[in-house]
Formats: C-alpha cells, sequence, structure tokens
C-alpha cells in the first residue's frame, strides 16, 4: 500500500471511530449530540477534561474502548501525516538531485525543446539510435509523460538562458526546438546562438516567413513539417518505390545498411585522396559530397578531391561503419 492510500485509510478509520463514539454516547447516555461529539473528542485527543455528565457503567467500559481504539487510531494518522510528508518531500529532493547528477553528466548530446507530437517522435528516434538527449518543457502534463517514456527532462522555459545552461549548452552537441509557437522558437535559437556561437541549431516553423526569421534568429536548419510532409506525399504518389527503399534504410527497424554524414578531419586518412581511392579504401557506397564551402555534390566523380572540413553522405552496414570510425577522425556526426 504507497502512502498517500494508507493516509487515506488511516483518516477514514479516525473519523469511523469517532462516529461510533458519537452515537455511542448518544445511544448509551442519552446525551445530546453536541455533548457526545465533545466527550469523543476530548477522549480521543487524551485532553483530559472531566466529563461532561457522569457515566454510567456501560459509558465507563465504552469509554475505555474509545482510548484504546481512538488514541492508538490518532497515533497511527499523525505518523501516517508525517511520514507522507517527509517521503514526498524526501522522494522530491532525491529525484531532482539524480536529474541534475545525470544532467551534468550528459555530454555531446542533443537538447529538445518541447514535446509535443514532433518532439515525442524525434525522442524515439534519437533514442533508438541511443543519441543522448534531454527534454525541456514548460507543460507539467507534458513533463510528466516524457519522464513516463523514460525520458531525461527538465520542467522549465526553453527560451530562459539559465534553463539552457542547466541543460548543458556549454557541451551539446546541438539543439532542436520543437514548439508549437515559431515565436518561441525563434527565442530559443536566439537564445542558444548568443550562449554557444558554434552549436548545430534546428528549428521547426510553420510558414515561410517564420522560416526567414528563424535563420536570422541563428538556427542552421529551419524544417516545416508540413512541407515535408507535403513532399514526401507526392514523392509516395509519383514514385513509391524510392520512398519505401529510404524509408526502409533510415528508420526501418532493425535495418542492415544505413545512411550515415561522416565529417572528414584534418587527421583522416581520406584528406588528399580521390573518390575513386576512397570508395576502394573505406569499402562503402559515397553517395554525396558537401564541400566545406557548402556546395553539394551527388555522385561526385572518381576524380574528385577529399579535402579537410568535407562531408560524405555514405551507405553501409552498420558494422562496417562503426569500422570507419578512425578513418574519419575517429566520431561521425549528424546535420
Amino acid at each position: 500500500m504507497n502512502s498517500l492510500r494508507r493516509l487515506v485509510w488511516s483518516l477514514g478509520a479516525l473519523v469511523a471511530i469517532v462516529v461510533i463514539g458519537v452515537i455511542g454516547y448518544m445511544v448509551i447516555e442519552g446525551w445530546p449530540f453536541l455533548d457526545a461529539i465533545y466527550m469523543t473528542v476530548t477522549t480521543i485527543t487524551t485532553v483530559g477534561f472531566r466529563e461532561v455528565h457522569p457515566l454510567s457503567d456501560a459509558g465507563r467500559i465504552f469509554s475505555i474502548l474509545i482510548i484504546i481504539g481512538g488514541v492508538g487510531g490518532a497515533l497511527y494518522v499523525l505518523t501516517t501525516i508525517m511520514r507522507y510528508i517527509l517521503e514526498g518531500q524526501f522522494g522530491i529532493t532525491m529525484g531532482r538531485r539524480r536529474m541534475k547528477t545525470r544532467i551534468a553528466r550528459l555530454k555531446n548530446h542533443f537538447i529538445l525543446c518541447g514535446y509535443g507530437r514532433v518532439g515525442q517522435e524525434i525522442a524515439r528516434v534519437f533514442s533508438e539510435e541511443g543519441i543522448p538527449f534531454i527534454i525541456i518543457d514548460n507543460d507539467e502534463e507534458t513533463v510528466a509523460k516524457a519522464e513516463e517514456d523514460g525520458y531525461l527532462c527538465l520542467h522549465a522555459d526553453a527560451t530562459s538562458d539559465e534553463t539552457l545552461k542547466e541543460a548543458g549548452i556549454k557541451r551539446a552537441r546541438g539543439l532542436v526546438a520543437t514548439v508549437g509557437s515559431d515565436a518561441t522558437n525563434t527565442y530559443i535559437a536566439l537564445s542558444a546562438r548568443g550562449l554557444r556561437p558554434d552549436l548545430f541549431i534546428e528549428a521547426r516553423s510553420s510558414g515561410i516567413e517564420a522560416e526567414d526569421k528563424l535563420n536570422r534568429a541563428g538556427a542552421d536548419r529551419v524544417i516545416s513539417p508540413h512541407a515535408i510532409g507535403g513532399r514526401r506525399m507526392a514523392m509516395l504518389a509519383l514514385r513509391p518505390a524510392v520512398v519505401d527503399f529510404i524509408d526502409t534504410v533510415t528508420y526501418g527497424r532493425g535495418r542492415e545498411l544505413q545512411l550515415e554524414n561522416a565529417a572528414v578531419g584534418s587527421g583522416s586518412r581520406l584528406v588528399g585522396k580521390t573518390m575513386q581511392e576512397a570508395r576502394r579504401q573505406a569499402g562503402i557506397t559515397i553517395l554525396a559530397m558537401r564541400k566545406g564551402s557548402g556546395k553539394l555534390i551527388a555522385n561526385p566523380p572518381e576524380e574528385e578531391m577529399i579535402e579537410d572540413g568535407d562531408r560524405l553522405i555514405v551507405i553501409g552496414t552498420k558494422k562496417r561503419l562503426a569500422a570507419l570510425e578512425s578513418i574519419f577522425e575517429g566520431r561521425r556526426r549528424r546535420k
């Protein structure tokens, strides 16, 4: 039995004892209601006042029973109330400490602002990919749901600099703003960019005008769920097999093949190699290359040179991609 249920049962038992005492004195002694309840309360609380009226032998015996049951019940209720308060406060305090400890340990993680329908899907993908992240939401019920789902979260305002600092923005890998309000997402982007000029920021928008403001606020990527949904439906109608293949590679559970965005660092063995040499050395399929200048080259030609800062979009098995971490400077990033 949990503390709250125990408290309810004990209070009910105490009320029952009082009711029995009142009825008993009224029936046995023939007292009016006010005298009966006064006598019952003074007996249970052991105040020690004299009887309001002389008691008969039956009344004395009844008073003894009320003292035994009532005093014990009152003490049990008092200890239950104290235990309920202490357990509740202790639980909250320990929960907050554990939360702060887990947040302090976060490193190279994502900050997910908003746990609505879009945020829940993002959290699910992060969890499946094994990516560390923390959720920030200012709605108490939403935070409770996130905790129930087993995610690390903060019940706070994501536009606040202090909240972002508490979420470990200085150590974060990126921030994703998925709040339903464009204005709120803009403020989040502004605050995050001010705290971390080099942080990758992705934000949700509802229209072209909001997209422009979010870009000016510092968002690296601005996504409109409605536009993406429309494009996806159109592609599914025109090229269903292509969409099915991409979904299988990107989202399929237990998928053998995996798409990855690999950054080529200065210490990578691929720097200075041609695309042909890289494909032969890595043993994976390179679908595209994003140059350091931002130019995207789809299906790069064999003679294309790989330079420091380039990003390669590759496809391969999980095992093979994991083995290539040392080639791509020991780490892989997504943007």
